[in-house]
């Protein structure tokens, strides 16, 4: 990777990452339904993921990006520049959206519902990321989300984990889109679920899907070793 190229990604990751939490967020701090606030954040990823795949693989995420160097699709000397253009993007965004609603209770962060446990919530998000990144596995080639149908499929996936988790946990599963509306909220407590459990849950699906797809799940080659 040259410098040229190590400055796309940055900048398609921090944008991608940018306008995720800018908008799912900013739907959830304007008082939006569940079900909207769902088929926003569907939605924004699935125009990120045709807008940026062809540059960074379109993560937008750090947990994704810790599952393609645990598939053995992205070398781990690359992952340093993508967790930092995603966290930085999730806080700009979330920053951005202090003064648009300054009586937003929360602005879009995540916690348990009343009743769910600290476990109980790691649990849980560790099974929706999980299933996430076992959609990107399948519909993405080496670590690039840019397949035809691959958008589609990944932000239907957001879209029906949003619908089912959301009343449960946020249905996070992206740490640096947890981080960002906890920053400008200031409330920090139930944050490391949300920085843990999706990075488990998104390694865990590398093997998983080595295991049950076989060399159509985690080819390697020349693209991959980059």
């Amino acid at each position: 990777m040259d410098r040229v190229e190590g400055q796309q990604i940055i900048t398609a990751e921090f944008m991608g990452t940018f306008f995720l939490v800018l908008m799912g967020c900013g739907a959830a701090a304007g008082g939006r339904s569940a079900a909207e606030i769902s088929v926003v954040f569907g939605l924004i990823v699935m125009i990120m993921i045709y807008s940026f795949g062809n540059v960074s693989g379109a993560h937008f995420n750090p947990a994704v990006s810790v599952g393609f160097v645990v598939a053995g699709r992205m070398p781990a000397r690359r992952l340093p520049i993508y967790l930092t253009a995603q966290f930085l993007g999730a806080l700009a965004a979330a920053a951005l959206l202090l003064p648009a609603f300054p009586e937003a209770a929360g602005y879009g962060a995540v916690r348990p519902a009343e009743g769910i446990g600290p476990i109980a919530a790691g649990v849980y998000e560790f099974v929706f990321t999980f299933l996430l990144m076992l959609v990107i596995l399948n519909v993405s080639t080496g670590h690039q989300e840019k397949g035809i149908m691959a958008g589609v499929a990944i932000g239907a996936s957001v879209l029906i984990l949003a619908l089912v988790g959301g009343p449960i946990t946020g249905a996070a599963m992206n740490p640096a889109r947890a981080l960002g509306p906890a920053a400008v909220e200031g409330v920090w407590k139930p944050l490391a679920i949300y920085l843990v459990a999706p990075v488990l849950g998104a390694a865990a699906a590398a093997p998983f899907c080595s295991w049950i797809q076989r060399d159509q799940c985690c080819p390697t080659g020349p693209e991959v070793r980059k």
